[in-house]
């Protein structure tokens, strides 16, 4: 599977895999993460259950805030 995660392309030895389990693939371990696939919008309840695909568009933010 290829795919575009965060502007940059990927592959990996799978057809298909959950948002959760990408995150657990490339060790994205801060706590406040924002996901998208295709600039939609994935809920942190929804992550085990979304799939993502070949040739998706996904983005791992973490969010930071300070003062």
């Amino acid at each position: 599977m290829k795919i575009t995660l965060n502007n940059r392309e990927e592959h990996f030895d799978v057809d298909a895999m959950s948002v959760s389990d990408l995150i657990i693939e490339k060790n994205f371990t801060f706590k406040l993460l924002v996901t998208k696939i295709n600039d939609k919008l994935v809920k942190k309840e929804e992550r085990d259950k979304t799939m993502i695909k070949d040739g998706d568009k996904v983005t791992v933010l973490h969010m930071v805030s300070g003062g």
